[in-house]
C-alpha cells in the first residue's frame, strides 16, 4: 500500500535524524484557549489525533517529551495515558528542562526537534535541529520554525508534526500497514 501523505523531500532530510520531539501543550496540544469552571478548576480539550500521532512517535522510536508552565490533574492523567514519560510541569525556562532530558536521554540538540507556540518556547526552537510551529503560533515562533503546520494547536497540529517526523524516520509505511 502507498501512503497518501506527503512532504516536501528538503523538509525530510532537515527532519532526519530525529530521536527526541519536545512538545508545549498550551496552544499545541490544546487550542491554547483556559476554560474555567464554577469552582476555577481549569479544563484543557486535548485532540484524538495528536494523542495518537504521539503514540506513533514511539512506535518509530522518537521519544515524545513535553515541556509546560502549567500543570493539572487532567494534563498529568492525558500523558500518563499517552505513554509520555519524559515531562516537565510548571516549567517557564524551557532550555535547562529541555536540556536535562536531552542527558538523560544521551542524546544532543543535534537529534532533537520541537514544535511550540509562543515565546517561551523560543529558547528550545532556537536549538534543536528541526523546529516547527502550529498555523495559529506566534509570529516571532514562525519565523524560526523550519515547518509551520495546517492545523491550529488543539487541532491536529501535533499530530501533524508527528507525521513529518515519522516519515522522516522511515518507518511510516510500516506503522500504517499495521493498521490495514
Amino acid at each position: 500500500m502507498t501512503a497518501a501523505l506527503t512532504f516536501p523531500p528538503e523538509l525530510l532530510l532537515a527532519a532526519q535524524g530525529i530521536r527526541v520531539a519536545f512538545f508545549d501543550v498550551d496552544g499545541v496540544l490544546t487550542d491554547g484557549g483556559l476554560y474555567l469552571s464554577d469552582q476555577g478548576e481549569t479544563i484543557k480539550r486535548f485532540n484524538i489525533l495528536d494523542g495518537l500521532g504521539l503514540k506513533l512517535l514511539q512506535r518509530a522510536g522518537i521519544t515524545p517529551a513535553v515541556i509546560t508552565g502549567r500543570d493539572s490533574k487532567p494534563l498529568r492523567g492525558r500523558l500518563e495515558a499517552l505513554g509520555i514519560a519524559h515531562v516537565h510541569y510548571g516549567t517557564e525556562d524551557k532550555r535547562p528542562a529541555a536540556e536535562k532530558t536531552l542527558n538523560e536521554l544521551g542524546l544532543d540538540w543535534s537529534q532533537a526537534a520541537a514544535i511550540g507556540d509562543d515565546w517561551p518556547d523560543l529558547a528550545v526552537l532556537r536549538r534543536c535541529a528541526f523546529a516547527g510551529a502550529p498555523a495559529n503560533a506566534h509570529t516571532e515562533v514562525k519565523a524560526v520554525a523550519r515547518y509551520v503546520t495546517r492545523a491550529a494547536g488543539g487541532h491536529g497540529a501535533a499530530r501533524e508534526f508527528c507525521d513529518l517526523l515519522v516519515v522522516a524516520s522511515g518507518r511510516y509505511a510500516q506503522l500504517l500497514e499495521s493498521y490495514q
